[in-house]
């Protein structure tokens, strides 16, 4: 006997597309990599000081990442949580 889908179950939801929240990623790390590169070429002064920023973030997003799928988070999951580091650089590197 098969099930009639309800309406709740037909809506789509992020894990239906896993493939859209990695290309938003990548749009807006795209985005944030454009603000670090201006900062740069402006030679502001604290060029120095985003650079050393930027590694140390690198850094602790991967061991973020590599705890939370230890402790089984799904990969979407993980990818959410770094697409809320990017939009924080973002607002970040605008104001």
């Amino acid at each position: 006997m098969s099930r009639q889908p309800t309406s709740a179950s037909m809506q789509p939801h992020a894990a239906d597309f896993p493939w859209l929240t990695g290309a938003l990623l990548a749009v807006e790390a795209g985005e944030v990599i454009r603000l670090r590169l201006e900062k740069f070429a402006r030679g502001d002064q604290d060029s120095p000081y985003e650079a050393q920023l930027m590694v140390g973030e690198k850094i602790a997003a991967a061991f973020e990442a590599a705890a939370s799928l230890c402790a089984g988070a799904s990969p979407a999951a993980i990818v959410g949580r770094y697409r809320e580091h990017v939009a924080a650089n973002a607002r970040r590197l605008s104001a």
